[in-house]
C-alpha cells in the first residue's frame, strides 16, 4: 500500500517562505504595501498577510524592525559568501546614482535619445542606463526627492559592520534588491548622512565557483 503524500505547500528550510521573503526585502528597500503589491503583482491584503506572518516569525514589532533586522534568505549568493572584508572599510567608486521622474517613460527617451545614454533595462516604473561604468536608475514618482548615491563595496554585510562603529546610521539593513537571470544578486542598504539625507552601499553578488 503507498502512502499518501500530506496536504498543503512543502516545508521551507528557511526562516521565511519565499513570498515572505520577497515582501520582507521590499519592506527593507522602504516600499510600503501598495507598491510592493503592484511590483509583485498581488493584493495588498496578501502583503499585509506575509508583513504579520514575518512579523510573528522574526519576533518583531513591526516593519521598522523589520526594515533594520539584518538576516539574509538561504537560497542566496550572498547566505554561501563568506565575509571578504575586515577591519576598516572605504567606500568604492559610485556604482549607481537614483532619481525620481515625473515620467518615467518619457525620461527614458530622453536620457537615451537626447544625452545618448546606454539603456540597460527597464520594467515597471523603473529604468536604468550606463553612464560610463556608472548605473543612473530612473524610477517613477513626483520628481522632488533627494537623488541617492549608491557606493560600491565588496560585501556589504561588513561593510555594514564598519560604518556603524563610525557612527553611521542605517535606515534600511542590508536586502536583495534583485536577482539577475544569469544568477547575480544586487544587495544594497541604506543609510543617512549628517543632514539626514539618504546614501547607500551596494555589492554585486555571484555564486561562487
Amino acid at each position: 500500500m503507498t502512502s499518501r503524500r500530506g496536504r498543503g505547500r512543502p516545508p521551507h528550510d528557511d526562516l521565511l517562505t519565499p513570498a515572505e521573503w520577497r515582501v520582507a526585502e521590499a519592506v527593507r528597500h522602504g516600499m510600503g504595501n501598495t507598491e510592493i503589491a503592484a511590483r509583485q503583482g498581488v493584493s495588498p491584503d496578501a502583503v499585509k498577510y506575509h508583513v504579520a506572518n514575518s512579523l510573528s516569525k522574526l519576533g518583531l514589532s513591526n516593519r521598522s524592525e523589520l526594515r533594520l533586522w539584518t538576516g539574509v534568505r538561504r537560497d542566496s549568493n550572498l547566505y554561501l559568501q563568506e565575509k571578504t572584508m575586515t577591519g576598516d572599510v572605504a567606500l568604492g567608486a559610485v556604482g549607481q546614482i537614483a532619481r525620481s521622474v515625473k515620467d518615467v517613460a518619457a525620461a527614458r527617451r530622453w536620457y537615451e535619445e537626447v544625452l545618448g545614454l546606454k539603456h540597460l533595462y527597464s520594467f515597471g516604473d523603473l529604468a536604468f542606463f550606463d553612464m560610463d561604468g556608472t548605473r543612473l536608475f530612473l524610477s517613477e514618482g513626483d520628481g522632488a526627492s533627494d537623488s541617492i548615491l549608491y557606493f560600491r563595496v565588496p560585501d556589504v554585510r561588513t561593510a555594514q559592520e564598519a560604518l556603524e562603529r563610525r557612527g553611521v546610521v542605517f535606515t534600511h539593513a542590508p536586502h536583495m534588491i534583485h536577482r539577475h537571470e544569469d544568477g547575480a544578486e544586487e544587495w544594497m542598504a541604506f543609510f543617512a548622512d549628517n543632514e539626514d539625507r539618504p546614501l547607500a552601499i551596494m555589492a554585486q553578488v555571484r555564486a561562487e565557483s
